[in-house]
């Protein structure tokens, strides 16, 4: 049975005292969870800070996105191993907000895998759709394109050790939120597809669901069968709304 997992994107958030106690917040609400791996992403300058906060702790760190280069001349970013270094077990790639605003494509993204598990941290793939390619019915042709394209070369030993997030892009940051069914047909037909590329791994790995997850719709999306957690944003900077997330099976009880 895959084991749930729920990360916080903090994105570009917070401030050294307000990543801290957020940090120190989410520690205390989850520090006793032990049936969904739990995670979160703060912005890299305070990685080492929120990384004190959690230290011997269930609760994981990651970072929002890193180069594919282990070192060299390429300024302002920041390494796989310099995160490694620092304590990340994550790292985010291919989130929307990198795809589109920023022009990232799956070449790109690709070499960023190959960076990330080439020091040992666990990437958290992300996909998804723009509205405009769901209302015309290119959501399947949209998703797996990106799959195609990010996993280019890999075999099923390289997806085993990745997350997978699908975040309808019209979801994130709007209030929207994808229905169970349309959420569950999404990552099914992901998992199909994977499978028929990478055989039974496939039906290990973790997919989450990502676009206004909260509180009040988190135990709907993750009683689904195909659905194994989420990519969180807004909620994640609420102490109290992520542990409500986390806690979802006391939701549906």
């Amino acid at each position: 049975m895959r084991r749930p997992v729920i990360v916080g994107n903090w994105k570009m958030n917070t401030t050294l005292r307000e990543a801290t106690t957020l940090a120190a917040a989410v520690r205390r609400d989850l520090e006793r969870v032990d049936d969904v791996e739990v995670g979160i992403c703060p912005p890299f300058v305070y990685l080492l800070d929120v990384a004190d906060q959690v230290r011997d702790t269930n609760i994981r760190l990651g970072a929002q996105d890193c180069h594919w280069e282990p070192k060299g001349a390429f300024t302002g970013e920041v390494s796989p191993a310099m995160l490694k270094d620092v304590g990340c077990e994550y790292v985010i790639l291919g989130h929307s907000e990198r795809r589109h605003l920023l022009g990232e494509k799956d070449d790109q993204i690709n070499k960023k895998l190959r960076g990330a598990l080439a020091v040992g941290l666990t990437p958290i793939l992300c996909i998804g759709e723009l509205l405009e390619e769901r209302e015309r019915g290119a959501t399947d042709a949209v998703v797996r394109g990106q799959l195609e394209g990010s996993l280019a070369g890999f075999g099923a030993d390289a997806l085993e050790r990745m997350i997978l997030a699908y975040e309808p892009v019209w979801a994130i940051g709007t209030g929207k939120t994808a229905t169970p069914g349309q959420a569950q047909e999404v990552h099914a037909g992901l998992r199909a597809w994977l499978r028929k590329r990478f055989g039974a791994v496939a039906d290990g790995l973790r997919i989450q669901y990502g676009g206004s997850v909260k509180p009040d719709n988190a135990a709907d999306l993750m009683r689904l069968p195909d659905v194994d957690g989420a990519l969180v944003g807004g909620a994640s900077l609420d102490a109290k709304a992520f542990a409500g997330i986390v806690r979802f099976k006391d939701q549906s009880a």
